[in-house]
């Protein structure tokens, strides 16, 4: 058992040097390469001043050089901070901000937002860039170093200081408060993680995973040291396949992927599309998804066409490391109509359905799921209010340290001992598998200053989203907007994964007896005939 995530890395370099780790399109790393690279950066982020702890975030796009990067962030002590290279600046200069990050790696498309996050006050405080290019950064960004003074650096490895306790990254996610809160995850609870998912499915050094998620997205923690803890391949699916689902079939097919690990809308999207062939992917050895409910319609397609592949939903929040229960589905469902349950906890994890009182429900009655166990995170970064808030002492335990996360989602236990998601209980919620506070979209649509009063709701969909992102607004006297104007200035401020899709205008917001906003009147009131979209 590994004592860091990198050490699976080290290991397969001694093992099998030449073996291929990492495979994006035309481009490849061998184990040795991954090693030799990483040792060098992470020697660099030494000799840079990095010390144990220090924040290192990573902007690149997805790329071997960005798998070398966050290697190398661990390897010099550091704690890893993926960014979205298509996130706004503004939210990036957030993130940035909050986690004091002291070096910035970058690559890629960053440039541009390199430049805008550096441009007036010359950007973040006490931050340094490594440019990981081919290329180099436009004038006014200062590398403080490049990726020719990484390979001038010695490969060999060195001692860590790290333990299995320490942060191994930190993960942003949207903020109710219109800030994005980092959830610090340790190496011990993605190790622990690891260490279940690889021997219950069964993988080894045959396999060829995808690395479709996003790298600022958890779920790429598990494909990237999955395939390094058997000794596999890491494929990289870059972004730009996303809107084309048949050149994700014909990816899947060429590289014989054996595992496909995804959102459920990249899979409900390809059904839709029907590019899918009978009997097709015959290498794929397991599909799993994570993130959101998969609509049932879109498994029967992909169950009857890929029969021999195994098919397994994964349920968890962030804060609970990539994935706290599992179920996989033992045959194609009979009607599209049944619903698939999130399963049983993962080894070493326990999924609680309790009432107000903390008290577990009577099983098929409705409660709020918490998590215990060796996944959870140690709380927020820098924030113990919202810590306290969501990480509760276990009811009546004696353990000191031994909490239950809230994750506001709502579920039940069936007869059958498996627990069945029913929803979220506030205003949080899944849209391609990414979370999202709806209070941020309208904290920051308050913040353009054009609008009397907003709600953002979201309605249930069988599009790609899953879930529409809706937005009812009421403008101030003397101001004149559209949704399209609404739209594009709010992508300003948030990703365009949070850009509101449905629209309605109104003089003044529907409002309850006690002169709330009648958030339940206006998800009625979004249906597609009645709503602009831009």
């Amino acid at each position: 058992m590994p004592q860091l995530l990198h050490e699976w890395v080290r290991a397969q370099a001694e093992r099998r040097p030449e073996a291929v780790a990492v495979v994006s399109g035309h481009e490849k790393l061998t184990y040795a390469q991954l090693e030799t690279l990483s040792n060098q950066l992470a020697r660099t982020l030494r000799a840079g001043g990095s010390q144990q702890g220090d924040r290192v975030a990573l902007l690149m796009p997805k790329s071997p050089a960005a798998i070398v990067g966050l290697l190398g962030i661990y390897k010099a002590d550091c704690i890893y901070v993926p960014l979205d290279p298509a996130s706004p600046a503004a939210r990036l200069k957030k993130i940035l901000e909050a986690c004091e990050s002291r070096w910035l790696l970058a690559a890629g498309p960053g440039t541009r937002v390199l430049d805008e996050l550096f441009e007036g006050d010359g950007g973040p405080s006490r931050m340094s860039v490594g440019w990981m290019g081919t290329e180099p950064p436009r004038a006014r960004v200062q590398p403080g170093f490049t990726l020719d003074d990484v390979l001038g650096y010695p490969a060999a490895p060195f001692a860590y200081r790290n333990t299995r306790a320490a942060p191994a990254h930190i993960l942003f996610t949207s903020g109710s408060t219109g800030t994005p809160k980092g959830v610090v995850i340790t190496h011990a609870s993605v190790i622990h993680f690891v260490e279940w998912a690889t021997k219950y499915f069964e993988m080894d050094a045959s396999d060829r995973v995808s690395a479709h998620p996003p790298l600022n997205f958890d779920l790429s923690i598990f494909d990237i040291f999955g395939a390094f803890a058997v000794g596999g391949q890491l494929h990289l699916v870059l972004p730009e396949l996303n809107l084309l689902p048949n050149k994700l079939a014909e990816l899947m097919r060429t590289a014989e992927l054996t595992q496909w690990f995804s959102v459920p809308s990249v899979l409900n999207y390809m059904a839709k599309f029907d590019v899918v062939k009978v009997g097709d992917f015959q290498a794929l050895r397991r599909v799993l998804w994570c993130g959101e409910v998969l609509p049932t319609p879109a498994l029967i397609y992909w169950m009857q066409r890929v029969p021999h592949a195994s098919f397994t939903n994964l349920y968890g929040p962030t804060e609970a490391t990539i994935a706290s229960s599992y179920y996989t589905v033992p045959a194609c469902p009979a009607s599209e109509d049944e619903t698939i349950p999130i399963g049983r906890a993962c080894g070493g994890e326990e999924l609680l359905v309790l009432d107000e009182a903390l008290r577990p429900v009577p099983p098929g009655e409705v409660g709020d799921l918490y998590i215990r166990g060796a996944g959870l995170s140690p709380g927020y970064w820098r924030d113990p209010e919202k810590t306290r808030a969501a990480f509760l002492p276990y009811p009546g335990s004696v353990t000191p340290g031994d909490r239950i996360y809230r994750t506001g989602d709502l579920a039940s236990v069936g007869a059958d001992g498996l627990v069945r998601f029913l929803g979220r209980a506030d205003s949080q919620i899944k849209t391609r598998g990414y979370r999202v506070e709806l209070g941020e979209i309208e904290t920051a649509l308050h913040a353009l200053g054009t609008l009397r009063e907003c709600a953002v709701v979201g309605v249930a969909t069988q599009d790609f989203d899953g879930v529409a992102i809706c937005c009812a607004y009421a403008r101030l006297a003397g101001t004149a907007v559209t949704p399209a104007s609404l739209r594009e200035a709010v992508a300003q401020a948030l990703p365009s994964y949070m850009l509101p899709s449905r629209w309605l205008a109104f003089d003044e917001l529907p409002k309850t007896s006690n002169g709330k906003i009648d958030r339940r009147r206006l998800k009625e009131l979004f249906a597609p005939e009645a709503v602009n979209t831009p």
